[in-house]
């Protein structure tokens, strides 16, 4: 068997060649620009993949077993995810694999979706809750059924990709690129925790990026979901930014530590993000149409919850930006 490629970098009047795949049959181009975000493998493991949207609480999914490959792409490209996603079908289709389900944003069940879905960390892949695109497949073989995923969605500047292969051979993955490319420069492959949000009380380059924002300066009495009293300087500027956007939308998202029962920690995240939504409608007089919110309870954490610093960090409310169109 040859070896998979990965290429990220950028030349002229070609696409850029990503195959982070292990089959020799499968060489994947992007329609552009690519720098490669993150990648994570394992010899062997158990895999849930998605094969039904998230709906009434559950999701279908196929227990797939077997070594793993999973990485992201930054892509900068002018296209829609309908579009980049059809780029990349088309390739995966002509390989041998069979689309066993695909869908669209809220096809796929939206928000519950995207948290039950096993995702690469924020910057490195980012999901856009108004726009991303799923798609899995399937392809018999020697060495049994070989799976894959691909997630497409987007940021104001640029596209994202991640695509996960579980089972089949088993080969790892290697990088190399072929002459025709310039060399990418070297990749860092570490999972960064989010940016940390800037001390700049001016909210509107932040949430224009697309990516989550902490509250940080939010207080929760102990166990609670009531936001405590108090003047909260970022509450202030949410609104203010709110006001001053009255076609735009937010999302607020809950997220708690992973001390204690799932069930119990996801209802106290969704109870905390919906205070603070009420406090911004009664406090600022902002319309509720103008905020959404939901949380994931410990399934999205951004530090560790061996240790209290980490469990600190991940009890939090972030929000981001809602597309209207």
């Amino acid at each position: 068997m040859t070896k998979a490629l990965i290429a990220a970098g950028m030349f002229a009047a070609a696409p850029v060649l990503v195959a982070p795949l292990r089959a020799a049959a499968l060489e994947l181009h992007f329609p552009g620009p690519a720098e490669a975000t993150a990648q994570r493998r394992e010899a062997a493991t158990s895999f849930r993949l998605p094969i039904g949207a998230y709906l009434h609480g559950s999701m279908a999914t196929e227990f797939t077993e077997g070594a793993l490959d999973q990485a992201a792409w930054r892509v900068a490209v002018p296209l829609s995810t309908l579009e980049l996603l059809h780029a990349l079908r088309d390739q995966i289709t002509a390989a041998g694999f069979k689309v066993i389900f695909e869908c669209e944003t809220q096809a796929c069940g939206g928000f519950d979706f995207r948290y039950a879905t096993d995702v690469l960390p924020e910057p490195d892949m980012h999901i856009d809750l108004g726009d991303f695109r799923y798609l899995a497949a399937s392809k018999p073989g020697p060495d049994g059924t070989e799976y894959l995923n691909l997630l497409v969605s987007r940021s104001p500047q640029d596209r994202f990709v991640q695509l996960t292969r579980i089972g089949g051979s088993g080969a790892q993955l290697t990088a190399s690129t072929k002459a025709t490319l310039q060399p990418a420069k070297p990749q860092s492959f570490a999972l960064p925790l989010p940016p940390a949000p800037s001390e700049n009380t001016d909210l509107a380059p932040q949430l224009a990026t697309g990516l989550p924002l902490v509250l940080e300066d939010l207080i929760f009495a102990s166990g609670s979901a009531d936001l405590a009293a108090g003047d909260y300087a970022s509450l202030r500027d949410l609104a203010a930014w709110l006001r001053a956007n009255p076609g735009q939308s937010l999302t607020l998202v809950g997220h708690t530590d992973a001390s204690g029962a799932l069930a119990n920690n996801i209802a106290l995240s969704k109870q905390r993000a919906a205070s603070v939504r009420r406090a911004l409608i009664k406090q600022f007089d902002i319309p509720a149409a103008q905020i959404a919110s939901n949380g994931v309870g410990p399934l999205s954490p951004r530090d560790s919850n061996l240790t209290e610093t980490g469990r600190q960090k991940n009890r939090r409310v972030e929000v981001f930006t809602t597309p209207t169109q």
